[in-house]
């Protein structure tokens, strides 16, 4: 039988399947999430990890796992956390968990949009605060999202999602060409594709969704946070360091943007400080997949990925390369 390590809480229904066949499982079950040296020593021997998209799996973590590493299932849709060429040469399959987050991420999209553009966050910390307030037809004016532009940096799966409930409310759908949509979605919501600087130059919200890549890192930099159209929001459910953070500040202290939902962050889980008094932001805690349906799915794609690896098949959802 072999070894399994699973790096931090997962829900247990995920891993019926895995436990059904009978291999050793070793499972993280501090309070906590694992310090760097308590992973390490976690994955020691293992011949399969079940990771955590915060979990480093470079060099040190490899070795410290050992040679006879033969899977490392990454429970997230995304990869960059993941040494993927270093697997490669040491002839370990990375897998992920796409195809089963989509909706639940386009809700915390959508939600965060609803929030920011119609004040809900700020309202909801009022009562709260038991400030006085009473009905008035002025009082804590948001914007309707009817007749907005979305634009969709990332048109996959989670993109595609957003954009269904986007045109739901009556938003008009374009993306940038560069992460294009499919067919025939793509047709459906009467979306268009644009570069990504009129992209950003026309659209009145722009909602993040593409994974971090050395392409997409600081996808929205100073300059282009500076062309966005003036009003505007950002919403980001796909990776912090897509955005530029200090730049983010800078561009909603200066009235430019009018407001940012945000459920990831440049250096997770620290926060700029800058947005956390901003009354124009919401800040989730990357809550993005966060489901109970939605995370026993993901668990459990990763585990029959580290089960057909293990029988020598190939694995369900290879990560890109594989």
């Amino acid at each position: 039988m072999a070894k399994v390590c699973i790096t931090d809480a997962v829900p247990e229904a995920g891993l019926d399947e895995l436990r059904a066949v009978g291999h050793e499982i070793r499972s993280w079950t501090g309070e906590q999430p694992p310090t760097r040296a308590e992973l390490l020593a976690q994955v020691s021997g293992a011949d399969a990890v079940l990771s955590v998209l915060t979990d480093g799996v470079d060099r040190e973590f490899l070795d410290a796992a050992g040679p006879q590493l033969k899977v490392v299932a990454n429970i997230a849709a995304g990869f960059n956390n993941i040494d993927l060429e270093l697997c490669k040469q040491r002839g370990i399959v990375a897998t992920t968990t796409p195809g089963v987050l989509f909706d639940s991420t386009a809700d915390t999209a959508f939600g965060l949009l609803l929030m920011v553009t119609r004040r809900f966050g700020e309202a909801e910390r009022l009562v709260r605060a038991g400030t006085p307030w009473r009905y008035r037809t002025t009082f804590m004016l948001g914007h309707a999202i009817q007749g907005m532009q979305i634009g969709l940096i990332g048109a996959g799966q989670i993109g595609t999602a957003m954009a269904r409930r986007c045109k739901a409310f009556g938003m008009r759908i374009a993306y940038a060409s560069e992460h294009p949509m499919k067919e025939p979605a793509r047709s459906e919501l009467e979306a268009v594709g644009l570069p990504i600087d009129e992209l950003v130059a026309t659209s009145d919200v722009i909602s993040l969704h593409c994974p971090l890549t050395p392409q997409t890192h600081h996808i929205l930099d100073a300059q282009r946070l500076a062309a966005m159209k003036p009003g505007s929001y950002i919403i980001n459910t796909a990776r912090g360091a897509c955005i530029d953070e200090k730049a983010l500040v800078e561009a909603l202290k200066s009235g430019h943007l009018a407001g940012a939902g945000l459920d990831v962050y440049e250096h997770e889980p620290a926060i700029e400080p800058g947005l956390l008094g901003m009354e124009n932001v919401v800040l989730l805690p990357h809550l993005g997949s966060a489901t109970v349906e939605t995370r026993i799915t993901m668990t459990a794609l990763a585990a029959a990925n580290v089960l057909a690896v293990l029988d020598g098949k190939p694995a369900v959802t290879p990560a890109p390369g594989f």
